[in-house]
């Protein structure tokens, strides 16, 4: 019998994503098959230590919402490490060995989990992980770059603007003018860098705005101002890394005006159909704009794409990319490849191999120069 696979499940995070992480580490630690996998856990708590061992498995076994507990610990830059090391209460080296592992399940939605912070380390760790590169994740994070991309190669997005905090507080008068000549009422203001729909607020009014952009500016340094579209909300599910596949599309409709925090994950009147009862040639139209989305921000593994579908033309926006998308109960990626013929247990087998490829890949990239071949 071949050895299981040491999977390193990493979640929590200092992100006001973490609840939402804890319930999607909740749900993977169920759907993973025992019999290929070992689970090492790794909890990250608000205040970004890292704890793992028996504590932390019992924790996230429990299903109840607690504090992350467990034996301090540390995953090194080292790639000779392969692993985590015990730490002391103190943060100081507590001199035992290392737990090794073999490939990692980062599944740390929003900030230093989803933006490429982790990535990096994962990648100087020298570490297979799962999911998309430092890159990709950085850009999907940030929802200006990435918008400014995908307008580059004239993918639809929605008419919007972008408000930096300092330009905002040195003069309102001018931002509140971008937004009037550019995106107009009603409009959408929310965190540039952000997930969860934390922080976004609808206004409908101009007098409404600022209050809006100060709530938004609670949480990131940039907000973006988006026309609202009268919109439907289609997902898109992507897997693969150099052929990424598209799953089915599907429809949310929010219990609330649009799908906020309380929406997705507190009010269970939100319905989730799949497939989404849109017409043949809509659904091809966003699982190629999906698939396309994902090539051109250099996404491996997995991302869930979502969509606005206006509601009175037809027209498909790409609304934003997901690169940690949500793993919990409720959550449209594993629900779009379970409906698209690949269930749970199964998506996350093939989410380890994405990433075992490609860091065999990777690992066989020159990191010296000796000379040009063949000169």
């Amino acid at each position: 019998m071949s050895r299981k696979l040491k999977v390193a499940l990493i979640f929590g995070g200092s992100s006001v994503e973490h609840e939402v992480s804890l319930t999607s580490a909740r749900s993977v630690l169920a759907a993973i098959d025992p019999g290929r996998y070992e689970i090492v856990p790794v909890a990250i708590t608000r205040e970004g230590r890292w704890l793992s061992g028996p504590a932390t498995l019992r924790m996230l076994e429990s299903g109840k919402p607690s504090a992350p507990h467990g034996d301090p610990s540390a995953l090194l830059a080292d790639p000779s490490v392969q692993g985590l090391v015990p730490l002391a209460a103190d943060g100081r080296s507590a001199g035992g060995i290392a737990t090794r592992v073999d490939v990692v399940l980062p599944i740390i939605h929003g900030r230093h989990g989803e933006d490429g912070s982790l990535q990096g380390l994962l990648e100087m760790a020298g570490l297979p992980y799962v999911g998309c590169g430092v890159l990709a994740s950085a850009l999907g994070m940030d929802k200006d770059a990435c918008k400014r991309l995908l307008r580059e190669a004239e993918l639809p997005v929605v008419p919007y603007v972008c408000l930096r905090e300092r330009a905002w507080e040195r003069d309102w008068s001018v931002a509140a003018q971008l937004v009037a000549q550019g995106p107009g009422f009603p409009c959408f203001v929310k965190p540039a860098n952000g997930g969860s729909s934390v922080g976004i607020v609808k206004v409908k009014q101009p007098q409404d705005l600022e209050a809006a952009v100060d709530e938004a500016g609670r949480y990131d340094h940039k907000v973006l101002v988006e026309k609202a579209v009268d919109a439907r909300e289609i997902e898109v599910s992507v897997l693969g890394n150099e052929e990424p596949q598209a799953s089915v599309a599907g429809e949310i409709e929010p219990a609330n005006e649009f799908y906020d925090y309380d929406a997705k994950y507190l009010d269970d009147r939100s319905r989730l159909t799949i497939p989404a009862p849109i017409s043949e040639e809509q659904a091809r139209r966003a699982r190629d704009l999906a698939v396309a989305a994902f090539r051109i921000l250099g996404c491996e593994g997995m991302a869930r794409v979502d969509f606005l579908l206006d509601r009175s033309d037809g027209a498909l926006y790409l609304n934003e990319i997901n690169t940690v998308p949500g793993f919990t109960p409720i959550s449209m990626y594993p629900k779009l490849w379970e409906a698209s013929g690949l269930p749970y247990p199964r998506l996350i087998d093939r989410l380890i191999e994405l990433a075992l490829e490609r860091h065999r890949r990777n690992a066989r990239l020159q990191t010296r120069y000796d000379g040009r071949r063949g000169a």
